[in-house]
C-alpha cells in the first residue's frame, strides 16, 4: 500500500525541531508540555520513584493500575479499557479490526490526516460526511447516517474536533451510536481532547452503548512523549481481538511510560488545572486577534480542544502566508494538511505564554502582505 505524504508531519517535523528553533510554534495541537522532572515532582515524587520499574515487557492490555486509573477517569468497568502505543494504535486497532473485501469507513472531512491514511492503508473505501463552516462545523446524526450504506462497516466521530475545536452534542452521538447499532457497525469517538469545553461540559461516550472511545496522553493530558493511548469498550469479544491485535502489532507498551502515566493520572487534576489556564488565557488573545483582522480572516471560535481552524476571506491558499510567518517565527499549520487549502489551523493550548507576541508579529506580516 502506497499511503500518501503525511504533509501536517513533513510540514511539523520541519519547522519543530530546527536549530534554532521556531520563537511561536501555534501548529501543535497538544497543551503545554511538561518535564519528566515537572510531573514527577507533583505530589512530592522525584525521579527515585521509577527506580523499582522493571524494564521487561508490560501485559498487552495495560498495566492494571493504569487501566483502573483510566476508567475511573471516566468513570467506567476498569475491563473496558485496553491501553495502546498512543491514539495511532487504537485506530489503527480498530480499523484492522473491522476491515474487510469492499469495506467502506466513514470520515469527517476536514480530518486529522491519519484518519483516511490508516483506514486505507486496511483497504477500506473512503467515504465521507462533511462539517460545513456555513454551518458552524457542526457534526449531527443526520449528516453522517446520509452516508451510510450497506459496505459502511466503520464510523469514526471526532469530538472535539480536530482542526475545528468542534464539538458533537451528545444526544446525536446516542442517536447515531443506536442507529448504527441496528444495522451492526461499530462508532469510534475519538475523544483525544476531552474535557478541554468552553462552553457546556460534556460527558464522555464511554458509556453510550455501540460507541468505543479512543483518548491519549497527547492532547488533553499535554503529554505526548508518554506514546500512550486507550480504547474504551464494552464488548469482550471485541475487546479479546484487540487484545490479540495488539500483541502482534506492538507486544505491549512500556513499563516505564506506563508508570509515568499512572503517576500523571494520579495527579490529574493538576495536569488539566494547567492546560486549562494557559488555554483560556490564549483563546481569549485569539478571539481578540480575529475581531481585529475580521476583514482578512474568517473563524468559527472552538467549543473544545486546543486548535482552531480559520480561513482566508478572499479564498486564497495559505501556504505562502505560513511560509511567510514562520521565517518571521511564527507557525501556523496550512489547511492544504486537511485538503481544505484556504484555511489555516492554530493552536493555542501548547504555549503558556508568548501568544500575545506572536499575534503581533502575524499582524504585522499579514497587513505588509496585504499592502504589497
Amino acid at each position: 500500500m502506497q499511503l500518501p505524504p503525511f504533509l501536517l508531519d513533513h510540514w511539523l517535523a520541519k519547522y519543530e525541531f530546527a536549530n534554532p528553533p521556531l520563537r511561536y510554534n501555534l501548529a501543535s495541537s497538544a497543551g503545554p508540555a511538561w518535564t519528566l522532572g515537572e510531573l514527577l515532582s507533583l505530589g512530592g515524587k522525584s525521579s527515585a520513584a521509577l527506580d523499582a520499574v522493571r524494564l521487561s515487557y508490560a501485559p498487552p492490555q495495560g498495566h492494571p493500575e493504569l487501566r483502573k486509573l483510566i476508567a475511573n477517569f471516566y468513570d467506567v468497568d476498569p475491563d473496558w479499557v485496553l491501553t495502546t502505543t498512543g491514539a495511532s494504535e487504537a485506530l489503527s486497532s480498530l480499523f484492522c479490526l473491522a476491515a474487510e473485501p469492499g469495506a467502506s469507513a466513514l470520515l469527517p472531512l476536514p480530518m486529522f490526516p491519519a484518519f483516511a491514511a490508516v483506514a486505507q492503508a486496511w483497504n477500506f473505501v473512503i467515504a465521507l460526511y462533511s462539517l460545513e463552516r456555513n454551518d458552524r462545523f457542526v457534526q449531527t446524526s443526520d449528516r453522517v447516517l446520509k452516508h451510510v450504506n450497506d459496505r459502511t462497516k466503520i464510523v469514526l466521530v471526532n469530538t472535539p474536533h480536530n482542526p475545528s475545536g468542534a464539538v458533537m452534542a451528545r444526544n446525536e452521538i446516542e442517536r447515531l451510536a443506536m442507529t448504527l447499532a441496528e444495522r451492526k457497525i461499530p462508532l469510534v469517538v475519538d475523544e483525544v481532547y476531552h474535557p478541554v469545553y468552553f462552553e457546556t461540559p460534556m460527558a464522555s461516550a464511554a458509556k453510550i452503548q455501540n460507541a468505543i472511545v479512543v483518548g491519549d496522553f497527547s492532547k488533553a493530558f499535554s503529554l505526548p512523549g508518554l506514546r500512550v493511548g486507550w480504547i474504551i469498550d464494552r464488548d469482550a469479544n471485541r475487546r479479546e481481538r484487540l487484545i490479540d491485535i495488539r500483541s502482534y502489532f506492538t507486544i505491549s507498551g512500556s513499563p516505564l511510560t506506563e508508570a509515568v502515566a499512572i503517576h500523571a493520572l494520579r495527579h490529574i487534576d493538576r495536569v488539566l488545572a494547567r492546560l486549562n489556564e494557559v488555554v483560556t488565557t490564549n483563546l481569549k488573545a485569539l478571539e481578540q486577534f480575529m475581531r481585529q483582522h475580521d476583514d482578512l480572516f474568517g473563524w468559527i471560535p472552538p467549543q473544545g480542544g486546543t486548535v482552531a481552524f480559520p480561513w482566508r476571506l478572499d479564498g486564497t491558499p495559505t501556504r505562502p502566508m505560513c511560509e511567510r510567518l514562520a521565517s518571521a517565527g511564527v507557525l501556523f499549520a496550512p489547511g492544504d494538511c486537511f485538503s481544505m487549502p484556504e484555511h489555516f489551523r492554530i493552536g493555542f493550548g501548547a504555549r503558556a505564554g508568548g501568544i500575545t507576541e506572536a499575534l503581533e508579529i502575524v499582524s504585522k506580516q499579514v497587513r505588509l502582505a496585504d499592502a504589497l
